[in-house]
């Protein structure tokens, strides 16, 4: 039966340190040390074995595989506007599809720097095995100038009354409307009356908000337990940052910090992290990122302290059950203890090694070969320094080593005997070594997929000897190995970052946003999306070079045209702008609506006139129902005259039928006679 006692601060904590101190990429274990040779390598800097008096060059392989990589890379996944697309499950779900597709590549790319995030983010896992990335729905408070005039009392009372509201600036005035009034009339004010006042008032309205932020993680800041596969069931992930004791009071205050309480905990020795201080050597910047300058170090609000921000699973109030927590604190102290539902970090890797967290970064693959290319071109360097100075056998005592040593042209030594300087021998460059320093190139193309021809550096690819499917060939053998990179990214990485962004907007965005999608504004709401739709990365791999893709799609244009033009069912308009879209985008334009225009944005056509035998027939049927017209015409006049004709013939009846009637009284009358 598990005891109803909850775990307390102090356990916490201690669970905590213990899960840092052992974890993978915590300073001094054998991936940070990695992560260390791999940026001194990058950055070019001695390999510590150097001899004075000798050549210190120092090859870069490291850095010129990574770069060359990069802006295949980059291409491939921040070239367009879509780099992710939803699919709808069915009919009634393709316009929502849509917006989702178009707003979470907004999301991403506008209201984030995007492609900022992504060349770090892929640079990270180039160099330093993974890339990570922290992505969330960040609640903010967002205040908002207001300024009013004019407004009558009940008015301001009303506006003022908000607890949202803060006044910056307020003028009342007399109304002058009222004293206008008063100035016409003869009506004097009641004894102790105010004027009503007039406010012109100038506010601040703060309200909550949120947007998803999406940040790069140095891979030195993150940690991960030391079993982990994946991070999201992973025991332990924690990202750990540096800030300074203002920032820390900033972000939580609430919390009463004060620097005596924020002691203990690794936060001094971590300052001396080996490999967080190597990617600050390269430009001198350690002695300022350490805090070891003359400014501020005596103030407590500049103080540095290390804020981890734990993600551990944890029977925190011991029902038996572990769950998930996100728990955030400074040395001893305890600042944030939640159950959350996910871990916001993902990660991707060049070169995954199955059933293990870190993979293999191309530095990994290439480092050796720096080192021997390095000696190699020392040697030789130094061959050639003694070929073009000499070395020379001088008798002791017999020449001027001052007058030996200062070479210059026409330069004199001083001797004391004919024979006191003999020059040595020196060995010729053998060709075997450049023959060696060409067979490492060859190595790292195999291992990297960087050659010479992908790199446009190769003066045979292209003779009149070279075909163009050979060429062709090569180039996709060589650039196998970046296009697995960036299938890798794709679906490990890039996918996963997409639907989170998906899935917070989903969940966090309740409020109306009008945006400007497909050249038009259109008001997004994503609570009445679907809980999830299928998702795709849009990548395009093992097509070639752009000229091959470009080829490409003209043959099928050209198909498609062809088949439209037969009356084959294959292709319509819509697929026709698609495919010319991605021939504009693959000519380095990204603004295709300024050369093509959508069908899906243009009205429903009018719907086609009649034929000419078509409209024959309806002159001929207008005629004869014209004729009909006329027809019944004649017919309703002729019931009317015959109307007309009842109507008089009855009159001219009763009328006669009156004159018989009054005949009738007349002779009466005159019958019977006067009375």
């Amino acid at each position: 039966m598990a005891s109803s006692k909850k775990i307390t601060e102090e356990d916490l904590i201690s669970r905590i340190r213990g899960e840092i101190t052992t974890s993978l990429g915590y300073m001094g274990d054998t991936i940070s040390k990695q992560r260390e040779q791999a940026m001194k390598y990058y950055y070019g800097l001695p390999f510590g074995n150097e001899v004075e008096g000798r050549s210190q060059y120092v090859d870069s392989t490291v850095q010129d595989t990574i770069e060359w990589i990069k802006p295949s890379l980059m291409r491939v996944f921040a070239s367009g506007d879509e780099m992710v697309k939803f699919s709808p499950h069915g009919p009634e779900d393709v316009e929502m599809a849509k917006q989702a597709t178009d707003y979470v590549n907004y999301v991403f790319a506008k209201d984030n720097p995007g492609w900022e995030i992504m060349y770090s983010w892929f640079t990270d896992a180039l160099l330093s095995k993974n890339g990570i990335v922290k992505v969330w729905w960040d609640e903010y408070e967002d205040w908002n100038r207001e300024e009013y005039n004019g407004l009558e009392e009940m008015q301001f009372e009303t506006l003022i009354m908000s607890p949202s509201v803060e006044v910056i600036e307020h003028t009342s005035y007399p109304d002058p409307q009222y004293n206008a009034m008063q100035d016409t009339t003869t009506v004097e004010m009641m004894p102790g009356a105010e004027v009503p006042q007039i406010h012109d008032v100038v506010i601040k309205r703060n309200s909550y908000t949120g947007k998803i932020r999406v940040e790069n993680v140095p891979p030195s800041e993150f940690l991960i337990a030391r079993e982990s596969k994946t991070i999201q069931d992973s025991r332990f992930v924690c990202h750990r940052v540096l800030k300074t004791l203002s920032e820390l009071r900033e972000m939580y205050p609430d919390e009463n910090l004060d620097p005596e309480d924020l002691g203990g905990g690794d936060d001094g020795l971590a300052s001396y992290d080996t490999e967080r201080l190597e990617r600050y050597m390269f430009d001198k910047s350690a002695k300022y990122w350490e805090g070891w300058g003359d400014s501020g170090e005596d103030e407590d609000g500049l103080r540095t302290y290390w804020l981890h921000e734990s993600f551990l699973r944890t029977d925190f109030d011991n029902d038996g059950i572990t769950e998930l927590r996100k728990v955030c604190s400074v040395g001893d102290k305890v600042l944030q203890n939640d159950a959350v539902d996910s871990i916001p970090f993902i990660s991707l890797s060049p070169i995954k090694i199955p059933h293990k967290f870190f993979g293999l970064s191309v530095a990994d693959l290439v480092m050796d070969l720096q080192l021997m290319k390095s000696t190699l071109m020392r040697n030789l360097m130094d061959n050639m320094y003694n070929q073009n100075y000499g070395r020379y056998a001088v008798l002791e005592g017999q020449a001027n080593l001052d007058d030996l040593l200062t070479q210059r042209p026409g330069g004199v030594v001083r001797v004391k005997s004919p024979n006191a300087v003999t020059p040595l021998a020196t060995p010729s460059l053998e060709p075997y070594s450049f023959q060696m320093l060409e067979y490492l190139d060859s190595i790292r193309e195999s291992r990297a997929g960087v050659s010479k021809m992908s790199q446009g550096m190769n003066e045979n690819a292209l003779t009149s000897h070279t075909t163009a499917t050979a060429v062709n060939a090569v180039m996709s053998a060589a650039q196998s190995r970046v296009e697995l990179i960036a299938r890798n990214f794709a679906e490990t990485g890039v996918k996963e970052l997409m639907y989170r962004i998906y899935e917070l907007l989903l969940k966090n965005q309740d409020k109306e946003r009008v945006i400007m999608l497909r050249n038009n504004w259109v008001p997004v709401r994503p609570d009445s999306w679907s809980d999830k739709y299928d998702c795709t990365v849009s990548v395009a791999l093992g097509n070639g070079n752009k000229d091959q893709q470009l080829a490409h799609l003209s043959a099928i244009m050209q198909f498609a045209s062809e088949a439209m033009k037969g009356g084959l069912p294959i292709a319509n308009p819509q697929n026709m702008y698609n495919i010319g879209a991605a021939m504009v985008k693959n000519m380095g334009f990204q603004n295709v609506q300024d050369f093509l225009t959508d069908p899906s944005t243009l009205p429903p056509p009018e719907p086609p006139g009649p034929t000419p035998e078509q409209q024959i027939e309806q002159q001929e049927m207008q005629l004869k129902q014209q004729e009909l017209q006329i027809k019944a015409a004649d017919v309703q006049l002729k019931q009317q005259k015959i109307e007309q004709e009842a109507q008089k013939n009855a009159v001219d009846a009763q009328l006669k039928m009156e004159e018989l009637k009054l005949e009738r009284e007349q002779k009466r009358a005159v019958a019977i006679g006067p009375t």
